[in-house]
């Protein structure tokens, strides 16, 4: 009877699901004690269901994190829809995601929204301030190297991660990983060898710089997964309008492109964010960043089949390299776990 009664109190922790983290991501990575530590039976079973949970969270982190590239692999899409300067698409861009995010702050919190922005921190706004710089430099590497040369830095930026991540936090990651990681820098390196040329060296600075803050972001999250960082996002969104602002022409934009840049700055800026920012606090940062090197090839397969652009063969092999270390990681990895 005592038998029964224990295992009727024992409280059942399931393993965090979509809905959780979008609810209360604060709650959802919680581990609360409870009685499975009082006993060695009790801690065997615990420590097998906290390792059944890590490897559901994991999985769910992968997921949320491939979303987040797919989403943010439409930049190229719709930068060809949109016929404006690129400081004018920065400002609204940012403007429509920061309304995003907002809007699911506050579903998401209801009444203790100002409490989840007052919570963020100074890691929050150091996390906010990461993001804005990585959004400014990222335009303006564009805008002074070679598209080849960015795309190949930013291909480094696994291994940037797994190096920062190392003397920061200690991590150690798996050879599985960083050897995904390299192939992945392959693909790339394959992809664009074609069409590489010699850059202006403040551009590929500028694309360093980049991945540099992208690195430290992900490792912020990740280190900081108690803490609620989507005001954080919401708020980098609403600093690049700020930032643009001098440079920007806002209010000259036609209908059709305003219509283009809501879905753009909802899409795939505040959703890719969102789901990034989710995503990364259950995985490790360097994985976050390989599994977003996935953005590269299916940014050419959307503009491919939108506007019948036929990428060269050298594009479809670095492509399919990419998404084969990928995709292994991604299954041996579950595997493993």
């Amino acid at each position: 009877i005592n038998a029964r009664r224990c295992t009727r109190q024992l409280p059942a922790r399931r393993p965090a699901t979509v809905t959780d983290l979008l609810g209360r991501p604060d709650q959802a990575l919680a581990d609360p004690p409870g009685p499975l530590s009082s006993s060695a039976g009790g801690a065997s079973g615990g420590s097998r269901r906290v390792a059944a949970d890590d490897g559901d969270q994991h999985w769910l982190g992968m997921l949320l994190t491939t979303a987040s590239a797919i989403a943010y692999s439409s930049a190229g899409f719709f930068t060809r829809l949109i016929h404006l300067d690129a400081w004018t698409v920065l400002f609204w861009r940012g403007v429509f995601a920061g309304l995003f995010i907002a809007g699911f702050i506050v579903w998401q919190n209801r009444r203790g929204t100002l409490a989840a922005v007052r919570a963020i921190g100074v890691p929050g706004l150091v996390a906010a301030s990461l993001s804005t710089l990585a959004t400014i430099l990222f335009i303006n590497a564009f805008r002074r190297t070679s598209v080849a040369d960015v795309t190949i830095i930013f291909a480094v930026t696994p291994l940037v991660t797994a190096t920062i991540a190392w003397l920061w936090l200690g991590e150690r990651e798996r050879w599985t990983t960083l050897l995904a990681s390299a192939g992945a820098l392959l693909g790339v390196v394959v992809m664009v060898g074609g069409a590489a040329r010699e850059g202006h060296l403040f551009g590929d600075l500028l694309a360093v710089g980049t991945i540099l803050c992208m690195a430290v972001l992900m490792i912020l999250i990740r280190k900081h997964r108690e803490t609620p960082m989507l005001p954080a996002a919401c708020l980098s969104a609403f600093l690049c309008p700020l930032a643009v602002w001098p440079v920007a022409a806002p209010w000259n934009v036609r209908p059709t492109d305003m219509g283009y840049l809501v879905l753009f700055g909802t899409s795939q800026f505040g959703l890719g964010l969102l789901l990034l920012t989710l995503g990364t606090r259950l995985i490790s940062a360097t994985e976050s960043a390989l599994v977003s090197a996935l953005e590269a090839p299916l940014a050419i397969v959307w503009v491919w089949l939108a506007f019948k652009e036929v990428p060269a063969l050298t594009t479809f092999a670095g492509g399919a390299i990419v998404m084969a270390a990928v995709s292994a990681y991604i299954v041996t990895s579950s595997r493993q776990r």
